[in-house]
């Protein structure tokens, strides 16, 4: 049996790969959907609890889940479009 040792590559080499192989299809696999079919619980500390429902009555808003909601929704638009950015600065560089 032939033995294979591992290569360390370093992050930018990673990156190299990963941006050179994006638009080859045969190099992904299918994409995994998941979908939550209930509402998730998440646990706040108590202080941060206060703090939002503060929030969420200067905003005029019906209700603290309804805020957070509002909130999260923003923030996860934020880091994807910020994700999506960086994705096309890598590409950008690989061209």
């Amino acid at each position: 049996m032939s033995k294979k040792t591992k290569v360390k590559l370093s992050e930018q080499e990673i990156d190299q790969i990963v941006v050179s192989r994006a638009d080859d299809g045969s190099a992904w696999r299918k994409p995994v959907r998941v979908r939550r079919t209930e509402p998730a619980s998440v646990s706040i500390p108590a202080e941060l609890a206060a703090r939002a429902a503060f929030l969420a009555q200067v905003h005029r808003k019906k209700s603290l889940e309804e805020s957070l909601t509002y909130v999260i929704e923003e923030r996860i638009e934020l880091e994807e479009a910020a994700f999506i950015g960086v994705k096309q600065d890598l590409s950008n560089k690989a061209d």
